[in-house]
């Protein structure tokens, strides 16, 4: 706020008078300035107030102004300290100018969101929302974004929380990912702001070497990945990179059909055929969640136990998908967030006519094809319950049900009815459609407040709108392509 550095800037030239020969105010006088300044004091209270007080010298009254005046000593007075006077007076006209400036740049909206949405309000943040002076909490965040298993939905938690309290993120220094399938490098990283000390959130696609974000990310980062049942992860994933993941789109040469569910039958009839484990196109291809975490995902090796043991180790939180709300009850504790940091929509949601069935045969073959995976998510499954065990099971189902209730009363308030498909959809709210599948997105609701514009639009926003956001907002130019 702008407020109490100019307070206290008025305040002290206010009292400068009392030890200057400037004139104070006649009770007349301060009536009148009463008039043009409503929400102060009547003269009277004023008055009385000190009248309990013993005057530190009787006031003497000027003919030419008509104003009191005080003697003499207090000049005297002030010429002995117009030093440190003068010094304070300066550092409070600095610290005006400084709030001022800072109040232009957090309330200027980048181009990037300087748009109306589609409610028809303006996205730009109140002044309330981004103007605030609270002391930012100390927020060191690693996301590990797995493809497919409701990465999205968690990456824009985190952008609105880094937004809120204006931390910095650490984004590939062209597009939108971090140069996958390659193991993540310190280099892949655009440089730091010249406003920060360190980046405090990474949260784009990468695949994990820890000792490479080790030197990106402060020590005491938190870590946090999320899993999904392998069967229908891998089911979602053949469909959403049907035509880029060489392997599935082999099978789509071969057999000529246009049927996602055969297409997927067919691929899982014979999986070596279409599969090349050399193609670095091919990584998300089998044991995608594997590969994600950096290791092998060909076969299993006697070393698993103790890189699973590691891994535990490496991340505090190991979210699952399929218990995404206590997931979030657990990240609520662990970085000490309040319920309304946890509200979301489900984000890159696919049109149900391009969900393939599952049948028990089709998933057994999933799970044969996927069966590191399988043993990756059944041991972080256990890992995860046995932490909802220490959390206390009565005191978890409060937390939810809580945390239900947020989300209905926001849908209700945010969302004009459930996701829509891209037709409907502005440009600002579409998200990227892949060949193969149709992405559902939102609308958010009309005539909204300017607060409430501003929350739900963001809640909304797809990963490319958001990234693209936030990087202008923190380098103050576009998100760069690979080829620039």
């Amino acid at each position: 706020m702008v407020f109490p550095p100019l307070a206290l800037l008025f305040f002290f030239f206010l009292s400068l008078p009392l030890c200057s020969q400037a004139p104070l105010p006649s009770p007349s006088a301060l009536a009148d300035l009463l008039e043009v300044m409503p929400g102060l004091p009547s003269p009277d209270l004023l008055i009385q107030a000190g009248a309990g007080r013993p005057p530190a010298a009787p006031l003497q009254s000027s003919p030419r102004t008509g104003m009191a005046e005080m003697p003499t000593r207090c000049t005297h007075w002030f010429q002995l300290h117009r030093a440190p006077v003068t010094l304070v007076a300066t550092l409070l006209i600095l610290l005006a100018i400084w709030t001022l400036q800072h109040r232009m740049l957090t309330t200027s909206l980048p181009k990037a969101l300087a748009v109306k949405s589609e409610s028809g309000v303006s996205s730009s943040p109140p002044a309330k929302q981004v103007g605030r002076m609270d002391p930012p909490r100390a927020h060191h965040i690693v996301f590990l974004k797995t493809h497919k298993t409701g990465g999205s939905t968690v990456q824009n938690l985190l952008f609105r929380l880094g937004e809120k309290e204006r931390l910095t993120f650490a984004f590939p220094y062209a597009s939108f990912q971090f140069f996958y399938p390659a193991r993540f490098q310190a280099a892949f990283v655009d440089e730091l702001p010249l406003a920060s000390s360190h980046f405090d959130v990474l949260c784009s696609h990468t695949r994990l070497d820890l000792e490479e974000l080790g030197k990106v990310m402060p020590a005491d980062s938190v870590y946090l990945t999320i899993l999904r049942d392998p069967a229908t992860a891998f089911e979602s994933l053949f469909s959403y990179y049907q035509n880029s993941i060489p392997a599935f789109s082999k099978v789509s040469a071969a057999t000529g059909s246009g049927n996602m569910t055969a297409l997927l039958s067919a691929f899982l009839e014979m999986p070596e055929f279409y599969y090349n484990a050399s193609s670095p196109g091919n990584g998300l291809a089998k044991n995608p969640m594997t590969f994600d975490l950096g290791l092998d995902n060909q076969e299993w090796a006697p070393t698993w136990p103790e890189m699973l043991e590691q891994l535990s180790q490496a991340f505090q939180l190991v979210m699952i998908a399929e218990y995404f709300d206590e997931s979030l009850i657990l990240l609520k504790d662990i970085l000490g967030l309040e319920y309304e940091d946890l509200v979301y929509v489900k984000l890159n949601l696919r049109q149900n006519s391009y969900k393939s069935p599952v049948t028990e045969d089709l998933l057994a073959r999933m799970q044969s094809w996927n069966s590191l995976d399988h043993l990756l998510y059944s041991y972080f499954k256990e890992v995860f319950w046995e932490r909802v065990r220490r959390y206390g099971l009565q005191r978890m189902a409060r937390e939810v049900s809580v945390l239900k209730s947020l989300l209905k009363e926001t849908r209700h308030l945010c969302l004009q009815e459930q996701a829509l498909p891209p037709g409907e959809l502005g440009e600002m709210t579409r998200p990227f459609q892949p060949e193969t599948a149709i992405i559902l997105g939102y609308a958010v609701q009309r005539n909204l407040t300017e607060d409430d514009a501003y929350f739900c639009l963001r809640l909304v926003l797809p990963e490319l709108q958001y990234h693209t956001h936030l990087y202008f907002q923190q380098y103050k130019r576009e998100v760069p392509g690979i080829e620039d």
